[in-house]
Parts: structure tokens; sequence; C-alpha cells
């Protein structure tokens, strides 16, 4: 008999300076970075859709060794992330978040350069819908990629919060 266990989710709000984010992860690390000012309800819908049946509950105490890394990326002394992560992906996905990740920091690529690290240069659209479903923003640094153009192009956290960040990025 299969015992189906449901990882619980814990989250908590990282307000910090103009920084308002829900954070949630299960035991095995983060799992979500939410966006810019949005209301509890994203992530909720986001649980809702990824963990269904999970139990969501707040626990600021198990979020603390996320929120430190973050507050650190926000104040110029973090330009990458040692933390655990927990991510429910396929594995273009995570080929995908691999090569953002490599994209360094207060840089930027286009679409078409990421298809081509991960060797796949006609999957440009996949790419951005990879990219699009990655569910820990600024930790897997989707904000560095821009249109062909130089452009911004869209972000789940919202174009003023990709503006945000590729500006601390740049200030540094």
């Amino acid at each position: 008999m299969k015992i189906d266990t449901k990882p619980t989710i814990y989250w908590s709000l990282l307000n910090h300076k103009h920084w308002n984010i829900y954070l949630a992860a299960t035991e095995k690390g983060l799992c979500y970075v939410g966006s810019q000012n949005m209301p509890k309800d994203e992530l909720i819908a986001w649980t809702d859709k990824r963990f269904p049946g999970s139990l969501v509950i707040e626990d600021q105490e198990k979020l603390k060794p996320y929120a430190k890394e973050l507050i650190e990326y926000f104040e110029g002394e973090r330009t990458s992330f040692a933390i655990s992560f927990d991510y429910h992906r396929t594995d273009f996905q995570m080929a995908v978040w691999n090569a953002l990740s490599e994209i360094p920091f207060g840089e930027t690529r286009v679409y078409s350069e990421i298809a081509q690290a991960i060797n796949k240069p006609a999957a440009v659209r996949a790419v951005g819908a990879a990219i699009g479903a990655n569910p820990v923003l600024i930790t897997i640094p989707c904000h560095r990629v821009v249109g062909k153009n130089g452009k911004l192009t869209g972000y789940r956290g919202g174009l003023e919060m990709k503006t945000m960040l590729l500006e601390l990025e740049n200030q540094r």
C-alpha cells in the first residue's frame, strides 16, 4: 500500500525596505518566491496548483535562511544564492533554469542565447515558457533575460519588478 505523503509548505512575507515578497519552502528547500507587492492569493494559487492537498503554514523561522540571502542580495552583499531549493520541474525547465543561473550578475541575455546555451537553438519559444514557469524569482535570475532588441519583455513579477532588479544589479 502506497502512502501519499504531501510536503508541508511553509511560507512567510519578506518585508525589507520597499520589497514585499511572499516566500515558501518545503523541508527540502525554497520552492517559491513571489512577485513584488502581490497579495498572498498569488502564493495560495501557486501552492494549490503545484502542491494540491498540502498543508500550508506560516512559519517565519523556517523561512529565515532564505529571507536572509534575499536581503543580502537587496543590500548588495550577495550576487548568487547558496540556499537549498525544492524544484518541481521538467528536465527541460531545469536545463533552462541552470542556464539562467549562469548569466553573470549585472548582465543580461536574450532568449535565443539561452536556447543556444542548452543546445536547443530552435526552442526559443519553449525557453520563454520555461522561464515563465520559474517559481523562484530572483534566486534563479530570469529577470536577466531581455528581448532580442534589448527591451524588457514579460516577467512573472511584472516589468516594474524586473526593472528594479536590473537597476539594483547595475548599481554595483
